[in-house]
């Protein structure tokens, strides 16, 4: 007789995890938590969610079929199209996705905005869900914040939106570390026969890059922005603030009034 020495695979991700993302936040919103308790609820989504991420990396590791790349196209609604545009990017590349920004100039229209994206089809409906989530959150935020005496309500909207951006990318980029840092040190921890997380995740962003280079062999940088207005810092303590996740899972998407 021989003994079965085959290591454990890594486990599959937690079909309710988004359930859970959507209770916790729940009681974010609720009027009569208080802020630390409201931080603590979304510091924890904000986990699950990479959590969630990370292991449906693993599980099409080892099955492929389970997760495959893919893409789709997201239209930016005036107004402030190019902003959103921004804040989608930042989500979409701190959950390892890439976008390419799209410009079409109608007759009837006028410009037209819309970001292609690509990534693996688990990473695209967190991004999905994130920025329709956000989008709502940056609409109530903006709509409560105070324009300076004298500044042009538009000049300082777009700064808002660029510093609200950067919040919410940094925040995504410092959960997902974190999310990979623990599922790596249990990987190590359970002794699984598979590939390091680490290196999981590098292979995947490399076919990522691909896909989005066999649609755009010629892509170019766009340029950088210059923004004029004072909107920034006040944009980055609500994107500080914002929960990075959604409660409205499965809900139709509201639209964003200004």
């Amino acid at each position: 007789m021989t003994a079965d020495t085959t290591m454990p695979g890594p486990p599959g991700p937690d079909p309710g995890m988004l359930d859970k993302v959507r209770k916790l936040l729940a009681k974010a919103e609720d009027e009569a938590c208080t802020p630390a308790e409201a931080e603590a609820f979304t510091a924890k989504a904000a986990a699950l969610i990479a959590k969630y991420g990370i292991d449906q990396a693993l599980l099409a590791d080892v099955v492929p079929s389970a997760d495959v790349v893919g893409d789709r196209v997201i239209a930016m609604d005036a107004p402030y199209a190019r902003d959103k545009a921004g804040l989608l990017a930042g989500i979409a590349h701190a959950l390892r996705c890439r976008t390419v920004r799209r410009t079409q100039h109608t007759p009837g229209d006028g410009k037209l905005i819309s970001m292609h994206l690509f990534g693996f089809g688990a990473d695209l409906d967190r991004v999905e869900l994130l920025y329709t989530s956000l989008l709502v959150q940056a609409a109530h935020a903006l709509a409560a914040a105070y324009v300076p005496w004298g500044e042009h309500p538009a000049t300082y909207r777009r700064s808002w939106y660029a510093g609200y951006a950067t919040a919410i990318h940094r925040r995504l980029r410092e959960a997902e570390a974190r999310a990979e840092a623990d599922a790596e040190h249990a990987h190590t921890a359970a002794r699984h026969s598979g590939r390091s997380v680490a290196l999981v995740l590098a292979d995947r962003s490399a076919l990522v890059d691909r896909a989005q280079a066999a649609a755009y062999p010629k892509l170019t940088a766009g340029r950088a922005r210059r923004l004029s207005g004072s909107g920034d810092r006040d944009g980055y303590a609500a994107g500080q603030r914002a929960d990075l996740g959604t409660t409205r899972i499965g809900r139709a998407r509201r639209k964003a009034v200004w």
